[in-house]
C-alpha cells in the first residue's frame, strides 16, 4: 500500500529487527514492482532497531513519515525510539503509529512478567508519558486519532493486572521548525487521494472539502509546515488567540475517555496480543 501511495518517484523503506522477516519482505518486491508497473523497485528492506535508526544506515532528516504498528512497546527504550524517528524526519515530518497504553504507571510484576510482555501489556507506556517523552524530544503534542479499549481475554492474567486498562490508540507526533504561528483559518481542498470529501485529521478535527475551521495553534503550525501544507488554504482569524480561544494544550486527549467498548475475542484468542518484533516503515 505504502509502494503505492508514494508512487515510483518516492520511496519505502522497511526497518525490521529479525532477517527471517525481511527474507519473506524482499521475496516480494519484484512482485509488486511488475504489479504497479514499476521500472524499478522504490521499496527497500534493512535489518535494524526501532531504536537505532542511525545506526541501521537511515540518513537524518531524509523521511516525510514513519509509521509503526503496536511494535514501540516492545522497545525496553521508548524515549530513544521516538529520539530517533524525530532524527531522521525531515521538517515537517510525521511519525504515525498505533500502540497500546496502559491507565497508569506499570508495576514492576507486569513489566517482567513475560506472557504479558510478548503480547503487548507488559511495555506498555502509560499514556502520559508518552505526552512528556514526545515533547523532551521536540516532537509536537502528539494528536490522538483512535483510540479502543484492549482486553485481556484470559482469568490468570487479568489477575495479575488488576486495575489496569489498556487501550489501542493512534497518535500523530510532528517535527516542526521553531517558530511563532498564530491560531487561524484552513479551508481543507479535498486534494488528499481517499479523502476528497473530508479528511479526519485527529479526533478533534475532521475537515470538509470548502467547509472554513478555526483551529488552534498547534494545528495551524502542523498543516503550514507538514506535507499537508498543499492540500489547505489558509487564512488569519484576526485574532492571536483565535475567537474560540482554543489552546495548543486542547490537543490533549485522555484516550481512555475516548476509547470504543472492546470488541469480543475471536474463538480460540486469549489475549489482546501483537507483533513480537520491533519493526517500522519510513517513506519519502
Amino acid at each position: 500500500m505504502l509502494s503505492q501511495l508514494v508512487g515510483e518517484k518516492g520511496h519505502v523503506t522497511g526497518i525490521d529487527m529479525t532477517e527471517n522477516q525481511l527474507e519473506v519482505a524482499r521475496t516480494y518486491v519484484d512482485h509488486h514492482m511488475q504489479e504497479f508497473g514499476y521500472k524499478k523497485p522504490n521499496v527497500s528492506f534493512v535489518q535494524g532497531y526501532i531504536e537505532a535508526l542511525t545506526e541501521a544506515g537511515l540518513e537524518k532528516n531524509s523521511f516525510d513519515i514513519i509509521i509503526s504498528n503496536c511494535v514501540v512497546n516492545l522497545s525496553p527504550d521508548k524515549r530513544r525510539v521516538l529520539a530517533e524517528a524525530y532524527s531522521v524526519l525531515k521538517d515537517g515530518g510525521e511519525l504515525y503509529f498505533s500502540d497500546i497504553y496502559s491507565s497508569q504507571r506499570l508495576t514492576e510484576e507486569i513489566k517482567n512478567h513475560k506472557v504479558l510482555w510478548g503480547e503487548c501489556f507488559g511495555g506498555a507506556l502509560w499514556w502520559k508519558d508518552l505526552l512528556s517523552l514526545a515533547e523532551e524530544v521536540g516532537f509536537t503534542a502528539p494528536r490522538l486519532v483512535t483510540a479502543n479499549f484492549v482486553t485481556v481475554d484470559n482469568k490468570e492474567l487479568e489477575d495479575v493486572l488488576g486495575d489496569f486498562k489498556f487501550v489501542s490508540a493512534t497518535y500523530r507526533l510532528f517535527k516542526l521548525p521553531k517558530g511563532d504561528i498564530k491560531c487561524g483559518q484552513v479551508i481543507y481542498n479535498g486534494s488528499i487521494t481517499g479523502a476528497e470529501n473530508s479528511f479526519q485529521f485527529d479526533c478533534r478535527y475532521t475537515f470538509k472539502a470548502g467547509e472554513v475551521v478555526e483551529v488552534d495553534r498547534d494545528v495551524a503550525s502542523i498543516l503550514t509546515h507538514s506535507r499537508f501544507a498543499e492540500d489547505f488554504t489558509f487564512q488569519p482569524s484576526g485574532d492571536s488567540c483565535g475567537p474560540c480561544g482554543v489552546k495548543p494544550t486542547a490537543a490533549v486527549v485522555d484516550p481512555f475517555e475516548l476509547a470504543l467498548p472492546p470488541k469480543k475475542p475471536r474463538p480460540g484468542s486469549a489475549t489482546g496480543g501483537c507483533c513480537s518484533t520491533r519493526s517500522a516503515t519510513c517513506c519519502k
